[in-house]
């Protein structure tokens, strides 16, 4: 169960279908995307410490540390 929780952490990555253009390689999502930005970070944050939501919360915080290291590859 807890590896499709991690699997579905992938759906937020469904905010990139409302940029123009859709996929940017110099663009960094981090906080230019709905779902990527500080606010919905903290969120996740916030997940991680609650039990029933803890392996969501972790696994989306596992999503955001993946594309601030695309961020700083850049």
């Amino acid at each position: 169960m807890a590896t499709l929780i991690m699997w579905a952490c992938f759906a937020i990555d469904l905010d990139h279908l409302l940029a123009t253009p859709m996929f940017d390689p110099t663009r960094c999502s981090i906080n230019f995307h709905p779902l990527h930005s500080y606010y919905a970070i903290a969120v996740y944050a916030a997940l991680s410490f609650w039990k029933p939501s803890r392996i969501l919360g972790i696994g989306l915080l596992i999503h955001i540390l993946a594309d601030s290291v695309d961020c700083l590859m850049m």
